[in-house]
């Protein structure tokens, strides 16, 4: 073949490969509108099963009253992780205005190349100090201090113990270390026992549970589930993002509420809920185990540091909630309050003391509804449903807040009675 016939070939395959024919072309349409086809049913689906999540426009500042787009007036936020109403208490604001104006917008980098300022290792130190814990490393938030821990503790010789209802964020993140995976039925230490007996042989075993869950407000076993990993060997790890700076005398979460700080190893929390409620989470524990994520823990190697507004404001709720417990305090009475006024209205009020406060409705389209009329009655809640929660325990989940009076508490309660008794759930 001569060096022309050659050439051109070869261009006739460089253009085949650049430029697909027609038919290809229709093929690969075609795939695209089957595609879309299939994620518009699934859309449909989850409409006409009334699990759809609409996402409300905010246009206000988060706090006890917010304005939302389409709405008249201040609506009372019955719906935030806003615990102690930091959110924009105003030491906090300006203590994120101060270090943006100091330390910039953000890094552009990981911690270990040049994203970690002075102002990170101040905040990992005053969160070591809340919790009363050798040291502490910090995340973009604390899906990813879950997703970061289980694979660099654990190994194929290790076993880790999850309770069956733990979020999913943790559930993530023992999915990706190799270690023996065992879950034992929801705070159930009978169930606990076995599991740990099953897994004697094992190198290390971890306990991991949600010190609060999230979804139904109840409070883990603590005392029971370290008697358990004393007796034996295992170490105890708890999730405190609905437990850290609200829960204990002093707000230092449930380990501190059922009085066994000292026989918890490591906990995992977040900033994004009543320590400002901004983003980042934490891993807090001994110090060889927070050095070797330092070295190895993928979601802190390979993510941004945490911007410096965020870092200032987490530091200055932290500064807050060290130099009093006042807030911490404050929030026993105003759930209680909520909590006895809607039993006695007649509805079933899931959890025990906790500012998570579910109102179980079981219908996913009736909670949907029920949140919609509250809206226009002047109450932001939003209905719970699958896949968030299981199938048939739909709810409402109300949060209660520090910043909330007990006006505003008395006012949700007379709404959620107009609109329990429209639709036939109170009488």
């Amino acid at each position: 073949m001569s060096v022309g016939r050659v050439a051109r070939s070869l261009l006739i395959s460089v253009r085949g490969t650049l430029r697909p024919s027609v038919p290809a072309q229709r093929r690969s349409y075609s795939a695209v509108a089957e595609a879309r086809a299939v994620l518009e049913n699934e859309l449909d689906a989850i409409r006409t099963a009334g699990t759809w999540k609409a996402e409300r426009v905010i246009t206000s500042k988060q706090g006890p009253e917010i304005c939302v787009d389409g709405s008249r007036g201040n609506i009372l936020n019955f719906c935030a992780n806003n615990y102690l109403g930091l959110s924009s208490h105003p030491e906090v604001v300006q203590a994120g205005i101060d270090a943006l104006k100091s330390y910039g917008a953000g890094l552009s980098s990981v911690r270990f190349i040049c994203g970690t300022q002075d102002i990170h290792k101040h905040l990992e130190q005053k969160l070591a100090e809340f919790h009363e814990r050798e040291d502490c490393i910090l995340y973009a938030s604390c899906f990813d201090a879950n997703a970061g821990l289980f694979e660099v503790l654990l190994g194929p010789d290790d076993a880790v113990l999850s309770d069956e209802l733990n979020h999913a964020s943790i559930i993530d993140g023992i999915r990706l270390c190799r270690a023996n995976r065992l879950r034992y039925k929801h705070m159930d230490l009978s169930d606990l026992e076995n599991k740990l007996k099953e897994s004697q042989s094992s190198r290390m075993r971890l306990i991991v549970t949600d010190g609060v869950f999230s979804m139904d407000g109840d409070v883990a076993p603590l005392p029971g589930i370290c008697d358990l990993a004393e007796q034996y060997g295992a170490m105890v790890f708890i999730d405190e993002c609905h437990a850290t700076g609200f829960l204990g005398p002093r707000g230092r979460g449930t380990d501190e509420l059922l009085g066994v700080m000292d026989r918890v190893h490591i906990v995992n929390s977040t900033l994004g809920k009543a320590l400002g409620g901004a983003a980042g989470g934490y891993t807090v524990g001994p110090k060889p185990l927070i050095d070797l994520l330092r070295q190895r823990s993928r979601p802190y190697l390979f993510s941004n540091s945490l911007p410096p507004p965020v870092v200032g404001c987490a530091t200055r709720a932290v500064e807050l909630l060290l130099a009093s417990s006042e807030i911490a305090q404050s929030m026993a009475a105003k759930t209680m309050r909520f909590r006895k006024k809607m039993m006695q209205a007649g509805f079933t009020i899931a959890g025990s003391a906790h500012p998570i406060c579910p109102v179980m409705l079981g219908d996913a389209r009736l909670a949907s509804l029920m949140a919609d009329d509250m809206l226009k009655l002047g109450i932001y809640v939003i209905g719970f449903s699958y896949p968030v929660v299981p199938k048939g325990k739909a709810r409402i989940r109300v949060q209660i807040s520090a910043a909330h009076t007990d006006e505003d508490i008395d006012r949700c309660v007379e709404a959620f009675i107009q609109t329990g008794r429209k639709h036939g759930v109170v009488s």
